[in-house]
């Protein structure tokens, strides 16, 4: 009788410890256990790291909450021998062992990169070396290198015509060459045999299709004139005459801040000079969106050969085919801007 009760008080005991021990481990695996906000941390493990890199990085942004709890899982699962590099989300539901199974598989989180509007390969640098596990100066170094973009067909001026305005989900570790192959592929997407004709048809590489739609884009946001603007430009390079486009000067100056071209700014001695040189500039003047490169290639025939913006600042054009109806236009559209002090 005394050994049965011994027995049941044994048992109880025993539960009472197992409940315990397995509500202490569900709280070290499960329990989240990480200071994070609602917008996730992204934990960069660069290559080279360690386990101590790793738990510094933590504890200088200072995540953990039990610090004790994160080491002694990460050694259970033997994660210290096991540190990949990578872009990891931390989020504030995330809990010991999610994390650690996740830094231990290499299992990264996408970051994702958008192109738009971007003017200068200093600007694309930039933005990736923000994002990708490259500095801006490494990514300038590589763009700017023939060795490295004469092989996907482009030259160090044409390189931007690479990058398709879009947004791509990439690891944060790839390789720039990768990356670089996996615009190629979005490149060769967008340039179909049926696109690759109609540029032939106008006497143009896909590279000069994106340098001219630089220019409309630069010239106007307005899509209804897109395709206009453009057949103005294929007729001045069809008589071998100067583009004359403002925004290839306000690129040679890299100065976007010039709201007038004039005299003193034409004057630059600049590849991207226009109003000197005859024919298209040596590469484009942004990344070139590819609705434009569609307005371009499907541009409209007609005989204009000048456009000036219209006075009432509307973002729209007037359109001539004579050079004193020009002036004209251009007459009004000076006044303008002499009378809003916009010198």
């Amino acid at each position: 009788m005394v050994s049965n009760k011994r027995l049941k008080i044994f048992l109880l005991v025993f539960s009472l410890l197992m409940a315990m021990f397995s509500y202490y481990a569900w709280q070290i695996f499960k329990t989240p256990n990480f200071d994070v906000d609602k917008k996730p941390f992204a934990l960069l493990i660069p290559k080279g790291s360690t386990y101590e890199t790793v738990l510094d990085t933590l504890e200088k942004n200072k995540l953990i909450r039990d610090e004790l709890s994160f080491r002694f899982l990460a050694k259970v699962f033997n994660y210290p021998s096991r540190v990949k590099p990578g872009r990891y989300l931390i989020y504030e539901t995330t809990g010991n062992w999610e994390l650690i199974r996740k830094l231990r598989n290499g299992s990264q989180d996408a970051l994702k990169i958008t192109f738009s509007n971007i003017r200068l390969k200093e600007d694309l640098a930039g933005k990736l070396g923000r994002q990708l596990a490259y500095d801006s100066a490494t990514i300038y170094r590589l763009l700017d290198s023939s060795s490295i973009v004469e092989p996907l067909g482009f030259s160090k001026e044409t390189i931007p015509c690479l990058f398709i305005p879009d947004t791509y989900e990439v690891f944060w570790t790839i390789s720039f060459e990768d990356f670089l192959a996996k615009m190629k592929k979005s490149y060769d997407r967008y340039w179909t045999v049926d696109r690759v004709q109609a540029a032939k048809a106008l006497g143009l590489s896909p590279s000069e299709v994106g340098i001219l739609a630089s220019i409309v884009y630069g010239e106007s946001k307005e899509t209804s004139e897109q395709s206009r603007i453009a057949g103005v430009y294929w007729n001045r390079l069809q008589v071998k005459m100067p583009l004359q486009a403002d925004p290839t000067i306000v690129f040679a100056w890299k100065d976007f801040t010039i709201k007038r071209v004039t005299g003193r700014y034409t004057s630059i001695n600049s590849p991207y000079n226009t109003y000197r040189l005859i024919g298209l500039p040596p590469g484009p003047i942004s990344i070139p969106d590819p609705r434009v490169m569609d307005k371009v290639l499907n541009l409209e025939k007609h005989n204009y050969l000048y456009f000036c913006a219209k006075e009432d600042f509307s973002g729209s054009h007037n359109f001539a085919v004579s050079y004193s109806e020009h002036l004209q236009n251009a007459a009004k559209f000076q006044k303008a801007l002499d009378d809003h002090k916009i010198y």
